[in-house]
């Protein structure tokens, strides 16, 4: 095992290659069928039974350890305070880019762990639901920063890792669709006291600047008992994020209700021009703004090479 090294010294990590982080599954059983790996691999994203034997279970065994060591540690508190309080859910964040993977990465890591054999009760929301919806975007004008950290309702983001954290039931969290590019009205789903929630978003990491009175501000990082950072070289992400875009150019966008509907109709040059602006524009932004500032808060780092396999991990040490 290597150890990661910057220009300071020794790194807080643990750097693994492939081979060293796929022997750490040891008897590990897969539970996922090649059909529902393909079904929980995000549009434009790969994902083979080899990788989830390799990178997914070695992880699912990982987060076993962590969770078995936070309930008993949770107990413990219980004994010593003489409370009876409600659960706490082990709440995992994955950050990362725009098209890196945390979509398909969340979706295997919920189906993996919901299979242990005490079958925890695990759940899985975006931040997607809590951005602000486009007509206060567009009248604050702030639809080019759109999934920058100030186009979220970060309060009530709070506030839902805050209830959820505390064993209220049920818990809504707003629902975002992809195809209108826009917050559902009045739509949500609903969070019950689940033994796992896992948290995914671009900017789930961030911290913000801390007040100088040292009163409290919370962070929704502060809700995360185990996180992970999904990286990625800058010009394989603008590949990946270009090719999903004409990829739905030609599927999704051809749908009139698409809030993209217009560049369904639009030259193949054209299009691919729009994509490339819409990456420096945005998510090229604010990715160095924002989201890779974050990568050394997570507890893990995947590495991701261009075919969109997981080449290192980097585990944070104790």
């Amino acid at each position: 095992m290597m150890e990661q090294r910057t220009d300071d010294g020794l790194s807080p990590y643990r750097l693994f290659t492939r081979k060293e982080w796929a022997s750490r599954r040891e008897d590990t059983p897969m539970t996922l069928t090649p059909t529902e790996v393909a079904e929980l691999t995000a549009f434009n994203d790969r994902l083979s039974m080899r990788e989830v034997e390799e990178i997914y279970l070695p992880l699912s065994r990982l987060l076993s350890l962590y969770v078995e060591a936070t309930q008993r540690l949770f107990r413990a508190m219980q004994h010593f305070l003489g409370t009876e309080d409600a659960k706490m859910p082990y709440v995992i964040g994955i950050g990362g880019s725009v098209a890196v993977g945390k979509s398909t990465t969340a979706r295997v890591l919920q189906a993996l762990l919901a299979r242990w054999p005490n079958t925890p009760k695990v759940e899985l929301i975006t931040t997607d639901g809590f951005l602000l919806p486009n007509a206060v975007l567009e009248r604050e004008g702030l639809m080019e920063k759109k999934g920058f950290p100030e186009s979220y309702d970060l309060p009530a983001l709070l506030r839902f890792l805050s209830d959820v954290k505390a064993g209220g039931q049920p818990v809504r969290a707003p629902v975002y669709s992809h195809l209108v590019y826009d917050v559902v009205p009045g739509e949500s789903v609903e969070v019950r006291r689940p033994d796992i929630l896992i948290v995914e978003g671009l900017n789930v990491l961030q911290t913000g600047k801390v007040p100088k009175d040292g009163k409290a501000v919370p962070f929704v990082s502060d809700f995360f008992d185990f996180a992970i950072y999904l990286d990625a070289d800058e010009d394989v992400l603008e590949g990946w994020y270009v090719e999903r875009f004409m990829l739905l150019r030609d599927s999704a966008f051809r749908d009139p209700r698409s809030y993209f509907h217009r560049y369904a109709k639009t030259s193949e040059q054209d299009a691919l021009a729009m994509a490339n602006s819409i990456w420096q524009r945005i998510n090229l932004a604010n990715l160095h703004e924002n989201i890779l500032p974050t990568r050394q808060r997570a507890d893990l780092i995947l590495r991701k090479a261009a075919d969109h396999g997981i080449e290192t991990v980097s585990l944070r040490k104790l």
